[in-house]
């Protein structure tokens, strides 16, 4: 007589498992759906700025620059999620106690795909000399392997692509090279061979770039960390600790090759005419301002992190950084469209 009983019991709790399994993923899903459009009002930064950036300067914009500067802005965020995703992992070898082998799942494939289709959309602009193109048979593609931007713009698609097919073998080893690839080659196309001293441009945006990637990034892949360690709160706030320290050295690297770049841009004695009176300068100065909000927030997580009763109350100042985050890799999409400020003597 106990045996069917218990039989019965085992089957009720077994029925009502999945009922309360998706009850719990609706709050995760409606996070997620909140996320999609943050992000994506961010990303529409580039396609509504360059009408007010560009407004009483006298400057003229580039042909189709708030396409261009969308695709630069979805290339920014797919470079960011692998690279944070690789950070955090690490961290998370480090904290003791952390339940093994549980991670959130990948979005590395996700990215690496919105990436192929940015740097695809942005090699086809390159192959047609800068413009918007029409038409297919307004692309010479042959064209790309003749010129420098051409041939950067090849290896971003390729390295996109291999960055996809890295992420969906499990080859953790290699995840590392295709976006280091994509950030190489953004380097190297932010400052052409006719640029004064090229190569000290190509390495300050190679660290800034990398840099900016780890923190975005690595938060975004933090944060979902410490949402799947929930029943773990002490290896959580251990993780979001040692991300802090990480993102304080970012940032410190991010300031100093941020304001080297813009005085080789914007020399001294014309930064602040620069700043109001031309589309770059507007765009900075708004990219600044935003970081400046995303330190604030960083400070604010890092002092509730050492002093709240429980720890994880850290996140809900992290979530409004990484969507302050969200923003200034828009902002960073439209400044790589805007024309570049005259350098005057």
């Amino acid at each position: 007589m106990g045996s069917p009983r218990s039989t019965a019991d085992s089957d009720d709790r077994d029925a009502q498992a999945p009922s309360g399994t998706g009850a719990a993923s609706r709050p995760a899903a409606s996070r997620a759906v909140l996320v999609l459009v943050l992000v994506t009002a961010g990303a529409l930064i580039p396609l509504l700025g360059p009408s007010a950036a560009l407004r009483g300067t006298g400057e003229a914009a580039a042909p189709g620059v708030g396409g261009t500067g969308l695709l630069r802005t979805v290339l920014f965020a797919a470079l960011c999620i692998p690279a944070g995703e690789l950070l955090v992992t690490r961290l998370a070898r480090q904290v003791p106690g952390a339940p093994p082998a549980e991670l959130p799942r990948t979005w590395a494939p996700y990215a690496a795909c919105a990436g192929f289709v940015a740097a695809l959309g942005l090699a086809s602009v390159v192959a047609t000399g800068n413009l918007v193109p029409h038409t297919l048979g307004e692309i010479d593609l042959g064209g790309l392997y003749r010129s420098r931007d051409g041939v950067l713009a090849l290896l971003e698609v390729d390295a996109f692509l291999a960055a996809g097919l890295c992420a969906l073998s499990r080859r953790t080893s290699f995840c590392l090279w295709p976006p280091a690839a994509v950030i190489v080659a953004e380097a190297l196309r932010a400052h052409p061979t006719t640029e004064h001293g090229p190569l000290l441009g190509s390495c300050l945006t190679l660290v800034h770039l990398t840099c900016a990637s780890l923190w975005v990034g690595g938060l975004l892949y933090a944060l979902r960390t410490l949402r799947h360690w929930r029943t773990v709160p002490a290896a959580g706030a251990a993780l979001l600790g040692l991300y802090a320290r990480v993102a304080a050295v970012l940032l410190a690297a991010l300031t100093a090759t941020g304001l080297v770049s813009s005085l080789r841009r914007m020399p001294r004695e014309t930064i602040l005419d620069q700043l109001t009176e031309t589309a770059y300068g507007r765009a900075l100065l708004a990219k600044v301002l935003l970081v400046a909000v995303v330190a604030v927030l960083a400070l604010l997580a890092r002092l509730r992190l050492r002093r709240a009763a429980d720890p994880l109350g850290a996140c809900a100042p992290a979530r409004a950084e990484l969507v302050a985050l969200s923003l200034v890799v828009a902002v960073s999409g439209l400044l790589t469209a805007l024309p570049l400020p005259i350098r005057w003597s």
